[in-house]
């Protein structure tokens, strides 16, 4: 028996449930505006392989011109055809201020049909910015989380991902990225969630801790008058980040997960006076095998065919009524007591969405 159903979780969680009854730090919801992370990537070799390299002409043609640095020259006719080397794309992350000689963390991924990395490791590999130039090297012993067996017979087993690896401490820095922070008159305090109430009690804080030095710009950023002298702007902006203010609560919103069936509602969402009825239907498909046995004296074979019984039942529809105002605990509740499932609450909700009840900002991902 095959019963066609939709399995889904439903979590509803409330948004900014708790009043803003204690501040948080500035540092904890804006960002330094030119104090970023660059993101550095690479191409090399994995070595030392059990057997799970691969030899693709690409990493042929890399092996290569890696013994041609060496003075080592293959016949131009002959494949190396080894099993224990792989093509790699090398990835890291430059954080703000990193100077040379300071090791970073890097990942390393097959670019190839290797069948797994562990065991492996990489090879010097130079680590490239946007603009082309080198600002790191890299190379050590990978560390997998992964693994994959093969039997004989083709059958495989896999764990996890055995192609992509990390290298704690695994690169150099060789150049500093400068930055904008010690340039200008100003530093500007960038909102991870842009609000305008929110931008403005920033704003409302730092000029009550030095009047006039903050105006906020928009939704996102609000600029700061800083000391031109490096040292002087690291104290500054040190004090800066710590002081605290309390942030607007945000939008009223309600996101939906339509492919895990996810639901999130925020405590600030209401509803208009409405009226729901909604009713189940439930699909059961029975299938059952049968023997067809031809006549004792007839030249037919014997068969089994099978049968299917579909059964669709619709469950009797409920209606409930939503008062003005409603919140996020009335609705759950009543949603509760009509033994909706997940997918009836999506229903329910884009529904009421459309009728222009619900205030508040479906979004659905």
């Amino acid at each position: 028996m095959k019963t066609l159903f939709v399995k889904l979780v439903v979590i509803m969680l409330t948004l900014g449930a708790l009043p803003n009854a204690s501040a948080q730090r500035i540092k904890d919801l804006a960002d330094v505006q030119g104090v970023r992370t660059n993101q550095l990537t690479g191409y090399g070799l994995v070595v030392g392989l059990p057997g799970t390299g691969e030899t693709t002409p690409f990493t042929n043609q890399s092996f290569r011109s890696m013994l041609s640095n060496y003075g080592i020259a293959l016949p131009p006719n002959q494949n190396p055809n080894i099993k224990n080397v792989a093509a790699v794309a090398v990835s890291a992350e430059l954080p703000a201020f990193a100077k040379p000689g300071q090791t970073i963390d890097v990942t390393v991924s097959s670019v190839g049909s290797a069948g797994s990395l562990r065991g492996g490791t990489l090879l010097q590999t130079i680590l490239l910015g946007v603009d082309g130039q080198p600002y790191a090297m890299a190379q050590g012993s990978l560390v997998v989380g992964g693994l994959g067996a093969e039997g004989l017979d083709g059958s495989r087993i896999v764990v996890n991902t055995p192609t992509v690896g990390r290298i704690a401490n695994g690169a150099v820095v060789e150049r500093e990225v400068r930055s904008p922070f010690a340039t200008g008159d100003y530093i500007t305090f960038n909102l991870r969630n842009a609000d305008f109430t929110t931008a403005q009690r920033l704003s409302d804080a730092i000029n009550d801790f030095i009047p006039g030095s903050a105006r906020a710009v928009d939704a996102a950023s609000v600029k700061v008058t800083a000391p031109r002298d490096l040292a002087d702007r690291v104290s500054f902006l040190a004090t800066l980040e710590n002081l605290e203010f309390e942030p607007d609560s945000p939008a009223a919103k309600v996101i939906v997960n339509s492919r895990t069936g996810t639901i999130v509602i925020g405590s600030d969402v209401r509803l208009l006076p409405a009226a729901i009825t909604h009713g189940g239907i439930t699909v059961t498909i029975n299938e059952s095998l049968n023997v067809s046995q031809p006549d004792a004296f007839s030249e037919g074979e014997t068969v089994t065919t099978s049968q299917s019984i579909i059964d669709v039942r619709q469950d009797d529809s409920r209606m409930f009524v939503f008062d003005p105002g409603v919140t996020l605990d009335t609705l759950v509740r009543a949603i509760n007591e009509v033994g909706a499932g997940p997918g009836d609450v999506m229903a329910i909700l884009e529904a009421l969405e459309q009728a222009g009840a619900l205030r508040g900002q479906l979004i659905v991902i």
